[in-house]
């Protein structure tokens, strides 16, 4: 080959690296392709799943559509730093316990579905007690597009392998209110416990120790490349999401 000829095949070769890692980046790839994710217990073997949409304990009180199996789905480079964060907290005695990843579109669809339906409150007692059912659009619980769609997102807390518990985080996973924003009784930003429960519609609170979890659960994603939600202190979003434009419809089920 040419001397010229190399220089021009290089150069295609790397443009097409560069052109296919910018299609990735601004999520240009079919909703339907589930070729860059990977079984988060592939890639965490530690990680303990309950997946609470695939069962009847959530906040609709069904299974949600497009759960085929009890399994969970990330992107590739999320997978990778959940790996991260699991190797981490192992070594101060825990596992991760995996309550959502990847959902698909039609999940969502159905939680509207729900929520439009206000005389179902078939939940309300274990998940949101405190809220007229009417106010879940108007407050943001439910939402017509999830970041759990775009495959980089991941519901989880910690489970205690010394006595084999999950760890008291002060409050359920999917409760819809105040008590469950990572600021409630604290300064996530310092980790400084307040006590501070003013927010809470029923005078409900957290203990320091429930708070000082919630913290360490947190601190171990962001170190290792999530961001966290200002209302779910169980939520967190890879930063450099792979897909952050695309909202997938391929069903939960294992590959």
């Amino acid at each position: 080959m040419r001397k010229e000829n190399v220089w021009v095949w290089a150069a295609t070769v790397f443009c097409s690296i560069v052109m296919v890692s910018c299609a990735n980046k601004s999520g240009d790839i079919s909703a339907e392709d589930d070729s860059e994710f990977v079984m988060l217990t592939d890639a965490v073997p530690d990680a303990i799943l309950e997946i609470r949409y695939y069962g009847t304990y959530n906040f609709v009180g069904s299974r949600i559509d497009g759960y085929e199996e009890p399994t969970a789905l990330l992107t590739k480079q999320a997978a990778d730093s959940l790996k991260a964060v699991s190797d981490d907290v192992i070594k101060l005695g825990y596992r991760l316990k995996i309550y959502d990843a990847y959902r698909p579109q039609k999940g969502v669809d159905h939680f509207v579905r729900w929520a439009e339906n206000i005389p179902d409150t078939l939940m309300k007692r274990y998940f949101y007690p405190d809220l007229d059912k009417s106010v879940l659009f108007e407050q943001e619980y439910i939402y017509e597009k999830s970041g759990h769609t775009r495959g980089s997102t991941v519901d989880l807390t910690l489970f205690d392998m010394q006595t084999e518990k999950e760890v008291d985080m002060g409050g359920t996973f999917d409760w819809f209110g105040p008590e469950s924003h990572p600021d409630f009784c604290g300064n996530p930003e310092t980790g400084e416990y307040t006590g501070d429960n003013s927010k809470s519609p029923a005078g409900r609170s957290i203990t320091q120790e429930q708070f000082c979890n919630r913290m360490l659960l947190r601190e171990a994603m962001l170190r290792h490349g999530f961001k966290a939600l200002d209302s779910e202190w169980w939520h967190f979003t890879l930063k450099d999401e792979p897909f952050p434009n695309t909202y997938f419809t391929f069903p939960v089920k294992k590959k």
